[in-house]
């Protein structure tokens, strides 16, 4: 009911009305059944964005921290996340990972249709990094097509750490669902799992015409942060204790 009234009469609207999303390729998206929509990730208001233009429900597989958050802010964004039907996904580790995995095959199961980043995180500069197999593994094991999207323009709409979106036009475009039912069986194959992978990131390399790093966007920003930390350090040396 809360998911429903989000999207029609509170944020919905909104949403609309501050960014005009013009929509591409919506024809591709199956008016029922269970699908995979796998897109990049610019911006924390792709979450909103996608499930507002979208005829049918859809759940997305959002980070734990959404939902474990301190102080007021936190409890007010895990309310709502839960609210609108959103699953979280604990990132640390393999057996997380495994976790993220059954959850989704639960929305799968029920003739869903489920989000998911391949990128696993916000891409901190705008560009398209690679893609974790999970995707892979859910779209043989559910025996479902993978649809891909790319949002354009949410990068500038709302940048990483600002609260308030800037007013930017956004386009949402969807590709033809790939299908990947020659590899049913073989989803304990670690090279046809990254060959189904690539191909779903190069669908969405080619919609939204991103610059591409084939590296994961965690271990990218974990140097960044490294190097910034050591460039810190030299400019800024501790000073020994007398």
């Amino acid at each position: 009911m809360f998911y429903y009234l989000l999207k029609y009469v509170i944020l919905g609207p909104l949403l609309r009305l501050v960014f005009r999303p013009r929509i591409e390729g919506l024809e591709h998206v199956p008016a029922e059944g269970p699908a995979i929509v796998a897109g990049n990730h610019l911006s924390f208001s792709d979450h909103f964005l996608m499930p507002a233009i979208l005829k049918r429900r859809i759940t997305f597989l959002a980070k734990a921290e959404y939902f474990t958050g301190p102080g007021i802010k936190g409890r007010l964004t895990a309310a709502f996340f839960r609210s609108a039907g959103q699953i979280p996904v604990d990132r640390s580790g393999k057996e997380a990972g495994q976790a993220a995995i059954r959850e989704g095959l639960g929305v799968l199961r029920k003739g869903e249709l489920l989000g998911i980043y391949p990128e696993g995180t916000r891409s901190h500069d705008g560009r398209l990094y690679k893609g974790k197999v999970g995707v892979a593994v859910m779209a043989l094991k559910a025996q479902v097509p993978v649809i891909p999207c790319a949002m354009i323009g949410t990068f500038e709409a709302q940048p990483p750490g600002q609260v308030i979106p800037n007013i930017h036009p956004v386009v949402i475009r969807f590709g033809k669902p790939l299908d990947f039912s020659r590899y049913t069986g073989m989803e304990n194959e670690k090279a046809v799992l990254r060959a189904i992978t690539d191909e779903i990131m190069y669908a969405i390399l080619t919609l939204s015409e991103q610059e591409y790093v084939d590296q994961y966007a965690a271990v990218v920003k974990a140097e960044e942060a490294a190097e910034e930390r050591a460039e810190k350090a030299r400019k800024f040396p501790r000073m020994p204790l007398s």
